[in-house]
């Protein structure tokens, strides 16, 4: 069984121990993080490993997401890509790590969609192009994490949910809301799944962690899955 996670982590801006409690509680192999701090904050950046107790594995100078490693996993290869940049909005990205953990190859991806409806569906064709070139050129099950600022109703999730598998929608575990995190009411955070794969568990840890913690490390809550081979 591999453990990946999705969590928005606001920049490290909040209580960076709070932060590493609710991290240590996800156990995870492969960890998606979103807001990652900015090169310009590079002591904040610098501490992206020690909060989460992780090896970062991919992700650009200034990008704004990456993908951390634990112990058990192998990185075999990583990407960084910008997506295409809309006038006046913020500049996208993706970055990509090519893991493997007990034996099975995973081309995981960290996303973080924009606010703008138009940017959102744009680059959710992209980041699906991507992930699953990805996959194929080195042989792995695509997953995709990340926050993608709206809701399973909404088109880009949809788009998504037809080529890939919403994990807390077959395999649901806890409310599944991630924002916001004093009082979440919507489910913008996520972890999608390739063909291949199968989805034992996804949304909250399994020990959820003191509400003061959720509230203190972060603006969202993080979405943690179990995922195998499927048989």
């Amino acid at each position: 069984m591999i453990r990946v996670a999705s969590y928005n982590v606001r920049a490290l801006r909040d209580d960076q121990r709070a932060l590493a409690r609710v991290i240590s509680v996800l156990r995870s192999d492969v960890l998606c993080v979103q807001e990652v701090p900015p090169f310009y904050l590079w002591r904040r950046r610098r501490a992206l490993p020690r909060v989460t107790g992780m090896r970062l594995a991919a992700g650009g100078r200034t990008s704004g997401v990456a993908v951390l490693v634990g112990p058990r996993a192998r990185v075999a290869h990583v990407e960084h890509h910008r997506l295409r940049w809309f006038f006046g909005l913020e500049w996208r990205a993706m970055a990509i790590a090519i893991v493997e953990v007990e034996g099975t190859r995973l081309a995981v991806g960290s996303v973080h969609l924009d606010l703008h409806s138009g940017a959102r569906m744009w680059h959710i064709t992209e980041v699906a192009a991507r992930i699953q070139a990805a996959a194929a050129e080195h042989d792995a099950f695509p997953v995709l994490a990340g926050d993608f600022n709206e809701q399973p109703t909404e088109p880009a999730w949809r788009y998504l949910s037809r080529r890939f598998t919403d994990g807390y929608a077959v395999a649901p575990r806890g409310d599944g809301f991630t924002y916001h995190a004093g009082k979440p009411d919507k489910r913008i955070d996520a972890i999608f799944a390739g063909p291949g794969l199968t989805v034992h568990a996804c949304g909250d840890a399994d020990e959820i962690p003191a509400f003061e913690d959720l509230r203190a490390a972060t603006d969202h809550r993080p979405v943690a899955a179990e995922i195998s081979r499927s048989a």
